[in-house]
């Protein structure tokens, strides 16, 4: 129990919230490639979304985005890179947002349209998320993480760093759940 308080409270003190209540699975995305991302496709395993923008200071954190895709795809983690132009920060097409992503930033991970996280035009996923804990992307680049049970069990803002010890220590503990 020790552990458990001392790890909560560094991942609090890095930004990033613990939180487990409801379930946000079987979400649909509409992808930016065509077809549908299926949270589903998760059921059993954790995934990350994050709310992102090509014009924003923060656009940078793609480069943690892709990097913990390719670390831990092959062990069951998911993504979804979600673009928004809610802070009027995004490219006007969804052409120019697949090309300036996979130019600059070599991305391969899955991507949806153009959506929202603001009040009655927030898409579902962030409508649930905001049900059940409380959690609204106040920026670009917030982060949701799911656990494995499609509960929230973490929440970051855009100034919660990727690659962060509390963020791999909270991805790689969802892992374990796993085996």
């Amino acid at each position: 129990m020790k552990n458990l308080s001392a790890f909560i409270l560094a991942i609090s003190i890095c930004g990033y919230s613990t939180q487990s209540v409801g379930e946000v699975s079987n979400i649909s995305f509409p992808s930016i490639y065509g077809g549908k991302i299926e949270t589903q496709q998760w059921a059993g395993k954790p995934y990350l979304v994050v709310n992102t923008a090509s014009m924003c200071a923060f656009t940078r954190q793609y480069v943690s985005l892709q990097k913990l895709y390719d670390n831990y795809r092959e062990a069951g983690f998911g993504m979804v890179a979600v673009p928004l132009d809610d802070f009027n920060q995004e490219l006007s097409s969804y052409a120019e947002i697949k090309d300036f992503c996979e130019l600059n930033y070599d991305i391969n991970m899955p991507m949806s349209e153009t959506l929202s996280v603001k009040e009655a035009s927030a898409h579902s996923f962030f409508k649930a998320v905001e049900a059940e804990v409380g959690f609204v992307p106040s920026w670009n680049f917030n982060k949701v993480l799911i656990g494995v049970d499609g509960d929230v069990v973490g929440t970051g803002r855009s100034l919660t760093a990727l690659m962060s010890r509390s963020v791999i220590k909270a991805i790689e503990a969802e892992l374990a759940k796993m085996e």
